[in-house]
């Protein structure tokens, strides 16, 4: 009865592996830019920061109704990214391959302007942007306007025409060997198209709907489950149980978003628009299953507690009185505003990796040619992820602390942050990408997650964990996150994939160079440890609480 009240958070975890992690790249294929996804992302943990509290308050307000708030967010947010799968895309057609090869110019017709200006208007799927044309013996490039009535960008007399009449002469020019020629095509312009359709704005406004239901649910979740662990099991050492359900959903996540991926590349075999359908009905499947958990769950849950009435003993005397007063201390401290700032920017290294990873991998499979099966190999490179970052590295994480303590571990941690996004943005092939993301997630996100964590705890004043592990998750998932998915996007629109992911890599080497010069020369002299002022019950709780890692 106990563990059926955790597997709630199981299939919570699989509900969410069919769909979570392929959302940015679906919003690719509807086909709005990574700017606009960017700032979607930048703005999502702000809402999602205000929703919180509100719901919580909520939840206490209203107790009767409890379950129906609680099953409603479930219900709401994973409605959400089932409907999002079903917007189709903007009329048009989409570059599936930017490379063309043995394209001729000289049958191409010249663009009639005055329709091109009414359908450009109108928004009925003509596209235009710059081809180069790349030949044996010179290059040039033009502008050309892709016809609505198409599915797959084609250049042919058929469906593109030359936008400037002066261009035509340049393509007569170069006549020579014209057949022999390589074309490649920037990304589409239609942003005016793109912010007045009800497609996009459908696609906002179902994604923040979706990712705040689904983060709330979340943490109302992880805290009804970990209160049901203390009267359960009669013990703090018994919540190591919530930490097993937690491995064993992401476990089932990364296997979940492969399988997914792989059913993705099966049913749209050969087709440009992949058919997510099979994402949903894996994602539905789950969702049951929780909803059914959840039922049952609320009325263990009552039972239990009816039943048993005890207060549990705790390792302090008494709680602190003065938590503002003891976290704005903290903040007087150059060494915690350090080291916050530099938790900002992991923040910001992993929301490149969260949001623009799988972009880039699948701008490197059209140039590779691995689009019949990237929703595949992009499910491998999740449960990867998943694998190697949170199954195998978060064991190892406590080991490397006590190894190299806070401070060296910290500067590994942007070490691998930049030598993973380096590798990626050199990798040849999308199996490359693979192999980099299993042996390079667990050192770069997973102890960098475990050494944040840790060394907050370290800086807590008696009694106010929840305040400032909050005031540093704020700076991960909140500050950090948001900076990084809004000026990743704007660099991915300007500079493209390849280039982005190397700014980033360098900007993860300058980081780590600086917070080893700054813990060397200070940090390392001004560690900071709050909690000589607690009162413990038994030598053993102290022991047990206050062994820190070495300096």
């Amino acid at each position: 009865m106990r563990d059926k009240a955790l597997i709630t958070i199981v299939f919570l975890i699989l509900g969410a592996g069919p769909v979570f992690p392929f959302l940015q790249v679906y919003g690719k294929q509807l086909g709005i830019s990574p700017l606009i996804i960017g700032s979607i992302n930048a703005i999502l943990p702000i809402l999602t920061l205000i929703a919180k509290p509100i719901f919580g308050f909520i939840m206490d307000y209203f107790q009767t109704w409890r379950k129906v708030i609680f099953l409603s967010l479930l219900v709401i947010a994973n409605s959400c990214y089932a409907i999002i799968l079903f917007l189709p895309p903007l009329p048009g057609p989409i570059l599936s391959e930017n490379h063309f090869q043995n394209v001729s110019c000289e049958t191409l017709p010249h663009c009639n302007m005055k329709y091109h200006a009414s359908a450009i208007a109108s928004c009925n799927g003509m596209k235009d942007t710059t081809c180069h044309w790349i030949c044996e013996n010179t290059n040039f490039s033009m502008q050309l306007s892709f016809h609505g009535n198409q599915n797959k960008a084609i250049i042919s007399p058929d469906t593109t025409c030359l936008l400037n009449i002066n261009e035509i002469s340049l393509c007569q020019g170069n006549l020579t060997n014209n057949y022999n020629c390589n074309v490649t095509c920037d990304n589409f312009k239609y942003e005016q198209c793109l912010y007045t359709s009800i497609i996009f704005w459908s696609f906002v406004l179902l994604m923040c709907i979706g990712e705040i239901g689904f983060f709330v649910f979340i943490s109302i979740s992880d805290a009804f489950c970990f209160v049901i662990l203390v009267f359960a099991f009669l013990g703090q050492d018994k919540r190591l149980k919530y930490g097993k359900q937690r491995l064993w959903g992401a476990m089932g996540y990364g296997v979940v978003a492969c399988l997914s991926g792989y059913m993705v590349d099966l049913w749209s075999y050969d087709k440009v628009y992949k058919n997510y359908i099979p994402s949903m009905l894996l994602m539905l499947v789950f969702t049951c299953i929780d909803l059914i958990c959840c039922i049952k769950l609320e009325f263990y849950f009552y039972i239990f507690i009816s039943h048993h009435r005890f207060l549990l003993q705790l390792p302090f005397q008494s709680e602190s009185t003065t938590i503002l007063k003891d976290v704005f201390t903290l903040l007087k401290s150059k060494s915690i505003v350090i080291f916050l700032c530099f938790s900002a920017f992991i923040g910001i290294l992993n929301s490149i990796m969260r949001n623009f990873l799988l972009w880039y991998v699948e701008d490197l499979s059209i140039m590779t040619g691995y689009m019949d099966r990237i929703k595949s190999i992009e499910g491998l490179i999740v449960a990867a992820q998943s694998f190697s970052g949170e199954v195998i590295f978060f064991f190892l994480s406590g080991k490397i602390l006590k190894k190299l303590g806070y401070g060296y571990t910290f500067t590994l941690c942007f070490i691998c942050y930049a030598l993973r996004l380096g590798l990626i943005s050199v990798a040849p092939t999308l199996w490359w990408v693979l192999l980099i993301e299993f042996f390079m997630q667990g050192p770069s996100y997973a102890l960098s997650f475990t050494t944040v964590v840790a060394y907050g705890n370290v800086i807590t004043p008696t009694g106010a964990s929840g305040t400032v592990q909050g005031l540093v998750q704020g700076m991960i998932d909140g500050l950090g996150f948001s900076v990084g998915s809004l000026v990743g996007g704007i660099l991915f629109k300007k500079f493209g994939g390849t280039m982005t992911i190397r700014i980033f890599s360098v900007f993860a080497a300058f980081s780590a160079l600086t917070y080893f010069i700054l813990y060397i020369l200070y940090l390392k002299r001004k560690t900071v440890d709050t909690r000589n002022n607690i009162k413990w019950r038994e030598l053993d709780n102290a022991r047990k609480h206050c062994t820190v890692a070495d300096t």
